[in-house]
């Protein structure tokens, strides 16, 4: 499939103003996201910037950023934006939103991500992995799917409902969201035009609108799920393993 990867980024955060643009060890965190997207040799990549600072921190690196109007509700409005903007947006046929806030995430990761696709009734795609904690499981941060697996499958399955409280209750396996959309063309243009729902706005979950609107969002398993950044805290752990990464030449 002929798919192109779309980096939505903006300034304005409550918790961690600036995100975008903090520095982990040298480098923009915008910046090893956007590295990360490129190890995965998918195809192109490009920042879809809400602010000319990002745009220019990409540009000065030689990646490809694309302005948008930071007034657009959310990361997919700016995804779609982007893509819209492009010259040749029709000859794409899949369209990764990667959040910008993974500097962690593997190219690998990435990859999975488009496997759910192979299935033609799945119109958005996205990646799970156990919760290996009890922080993990009541976090609100951590957003959970409850996920139906599909037959003689362990590594993909249905999402049933997104939540930030722990689901499905009773024992077995919990399952982290992590935030990576692969969309078919046709599946984002739907998504960005429906309006917000109920469930979305009660959770603060975008892609229960997607569930709502009777969409399927297909989900393929990975072992970990990447260290995303929210918090202070967060960046600072991030900034540890990736100092650590690159003493040990992993990165």
């Amino acid at each position: 499939m002929n798919a192109l990867i779309i980096i939505p980024a903006r300034l304005a955060s409550v918790r961690l103003p600036n995100k975008p643009l903090a520095d982990i060890n040298g480098k923009a965190m915008i910046v090893r996201v956007m590295e990360q997207a490129q190890k995965a040799n998918i195809g192109r990549v490009i920042v879809a910037s809400g602010d000319p600072e990002i745009s220019a921190v990409i540009r000065s690196v030689g990646g490809e950023a694309i302005d948008t109007n930071p007034k657009l509700p959310s990361g997919s409005d700016r995804v779609y934006d982007a893509l819209c903007q492009l010259d040749n947006h029709e000859e794409y046929e899949t369209i990764i939103n990667l959040q910008g806030d993974l500097p962690l995430i593997s190219p690998q990761d990435i990859l999975q991500s488009l496997l759910p696709l192979n299935n033609p009734t799945v119109d958005i795609a996205t990646l799970i992995a156990p919760i290996q904690s009890e922080q993990e499981k009541n976090a609100s941060s951590v957003v959970k799917v409850a996920c139906s697996f599909y037959k003689d499958s362990t590594t993909l399955a249905k999402a049933l409902y997104f939540s930030r409280s722990p689901i499905p209750w009773g024992e077995g396996i919990l399952w982290h969201h992590v935030g990576i959309y692969a969309y078919r063309k046709t599946a984002l243009k739907q998504f960005i035009t429906l309006p917000a729902s109920p469930l979305e706005q009660r959770e603060k979950l975008e892609q229960l609108r997607a569930l709502e609107a009777g969409m399927t969002i297909g989900c393929a398993t990975i072992s970990h799920a990447p260290l995303g950044v929210d918090t202070p805290q967060d960046l600072d752990n991030v900034r540890t393993i990736i100092k650590e990464n690159i003493k040990n030449d992993i990165c």
